[in-house]
């Protein structure tokens, strides 16, 4: 059986120009407005670490914009480990003794089972002190938000209900995909907190 994030996936979804999911483009925006909002709580953005880091648009965007950050990827595909530098890991079983202030999370968890999905969402939380931008599209969003022509609709479809539950354990959801860490040194007015 083939590795699914093999090259022709990556060639698909993201190395495309007209099947591309985004670009360098999209991820400088949605990069500014991570950090940025990141540093508008207080946080810290000394050490990041990118999960299913794919083709590296992140990576390449904090040694431009955040040099002095220490930046960690990791990816479950051998193409985009080789190709783009990361580490080979897999969150759901793997777990560093460092704590990161930026945990990315982008796309990942609906590739995994409900019980690999938990595990990650638990390995990412023990790793983090500050903040985890997380995205994970959801059966709603499949059925009503994804273009799909351009997404990759082979995942496991949840209810965003899964999802808060699992984070609910170890985050505090601030909305549009930030999360900051249950029990972590920042503290938020109530209307910045996102529905829990």
């Amino acid at each position: 059986m083939p590795e699914p994030f093999n090259e022709s996936y990556f060639r698909r979804y993201y190395e495309g120009g007209r099947s591309r999911v985004y670009g360098a483009p999209q991820i400088d925006q949605l990069a500014r407005g991570v950090t940025g909002f990141v540093r508008w709580f207080g946080g810290e953005l000394s050490s990041v670490l990118d999960v299913g880091a794919g083709t590296g648009l992140w990576g390449a965007w904090f040694r431009k914009h955040v040099p002095a950050a220490r930046y960690r990827s990791i990816d479950v595909s051998e193409y985009a480990c080789v190709k783009y530098g990361h580490e080979l890991r897999d969150i759901a079983s793997w777990r560093a003794k460092k704590k990161f202030d930026l945990v990315i999370c982008q796309g990942v968890l609906p590739y995994l089972s409900d019980a690999a999905c938990a595990r990650a969402i638990e390995n990412m939380a023990a790793m983090c002190r500050g903040f985890l931008y997380l995205e994970a599209i959801t059966t709603r969003d499949l059925r009503d938000v994804c273009d799909r022509s351009r997404t990759d609709v082979s995942v496991i479809g949840r209810s965003a209900t899964f999802y808060r539950r699992a984070l609910g354990r170890h985050f505090e959801p601030l909305g549009c995909g930030l999360h900051h860490v249950v029990g972590g040194a920042r503290v938020f007015y109530e209307l910045e907190r996102g529905r829990r």
